[in-house]
């Protein structure tokens, strides 16, 4: 009998299955954490299953989306920190998903790599579990790719997909008014919008991620990869609230391109910048980039992470809620007839 000659195998090209298959026994653990009413498939199936009844929907609207973070991720891998970045991911993702009023219900990722570390992948995994946990969401799977010669190095790419529900006839945004006023939420600090900008600007001012920051007493690349703020159970505890009509997660385009997303044709806004502080974060980009107030306005969140509009007889009911909550929100402005973005005041 002729004995058959080795020859190549997968890994000879650089892709282990064996590390895949035990990545995904570190990561049960953690997946099991975030198990919801609604979840049915475990782990290791060719497809997640949720049950949309047993979660406790009669007539549901499903709602998608889905995001990544960005060249945050360079930050990360640079600085071999990467245990809050997939919080980043869920939360881009789930932050979208409750502005059209929707509760998230699950979520996948996507997580690629030239050679899976297993060290590393189990961090950024954890994170999104983290992530999930907190927004009530199941981490029902995902896909992890090893694909030598596209990633190189410790390089990796992140996607997430989350699926929400809402019943019908409840979605948002509903129709908001002239008069309607916007409400603040802070955010953690630049979250996952506006990265090439930051790292140009870092570059420029001669700082190494190791470095203590000029504006806060920790390492530059700690201030920088504070993970995104989730604002799904705030904004959940607001949709029973008569007279809320609209939710804009403040990303990429700012608070200038965002708000308005959420309005009837012919609506503006009205801001007060003189309402809040500009967080440090923010006054060191402008300063050390050189950059101007409605080109940050435009590009970061400037210390605001989510807005809510609602009319004026439902501001006390919903500050008390969210300060019951253990947020301090901010009155920002009002919705105006102009169709234009209208900034006053200035930061402090």
């Amino acid at each position: 009998m002729m004995k058959e000659n080795k020859g190549l195998s997968y890994s000879d090209a650089g892709v282990d299955i064996n590390t895949g298959n035990e990545l995904v026994e570190r990561i049960k653990p953690s997946l099991i954490k975030t198990n919801r009413l609604g979840t049915v498939s475990s782990l290791g199936g060719f497809g997640g299953l949720f049950d949309l009844k047993a979660a406790g929907f009669k007539d549901p609207i499903l709602v998608a989306a889905t995001d990544g973070v960005g060249t945050k991720l360079k930050i990360a891998i640079e600085t071999k920190q990467l245990s809050t970045i997939g919080i980043d991911l869920v939360a881009m993702c789930v932050n979208d998903l409750i502005c059209q009023g929707a509760e998230p219900l699950f979520f996948l990722d996507y997580f690629a790599t030239g050679r899976l570390i297993l060290k590393d992948a189990e961090k950024v995994i954890g994170g999104i579990a983290t992530g999930c946990a907190e927004a009530g969401c199941t981490l029902i799977g995902g896909e992890t790719a090893e694909m030598p010669g596209m990633y190189h190095g410790k390089d990796f790419d992140l996607a997430g997909f989350s699926l929400g529900a809402v019943e019908r006839g409840h979605e948002l945004p509903h129709l908001t008014d002239y008069g309607d006023i916007i409400i603040g939420l802070s955010s953690n600090g630049v979250h996952s919008n506006g990265y090439s900008l930051v790292r140009k600007i870092v570059k420029k001012s001669g700082l190494k991620w190791s470095e203590k920051a000029p504006f806060e007493d920790q390492s530059l690349g700690t201030s920088f990869l504070r993970p995104t703020k989730l604002y799904v159970k705030q904004c959940l505890n607001l949709l029973k609230v008569n007279g809320v009509k609209a939710f804009a997660h403040i990303t990429g385009g700012g608070i200038t391109e965002n708000v308005v997303r959420v309005l009837k044709k012919g609506q503006g806004i009205e801001i007060n910048l003189s309402n809040w502080e500009l967080p440090p974060i923010f006054k060191w980009l402008s300063i050390e980039g050189d950059v101007n107030k409605l080109e940050m306005l435009k590009t970061f969140n400037c210390g605001i992470g989510m807005t809510i509009i609602c009319s004026p007889s439902s501001k006390v009911q919903v500050f008390s809620i969210l300060e019951n909550l253990g947020e301090q929100p901010i009155l920002l402005g009002q919705v105006n007839s102009t169709g234009e973005v209208k900034y006053s005041g200035k930061f402090k």
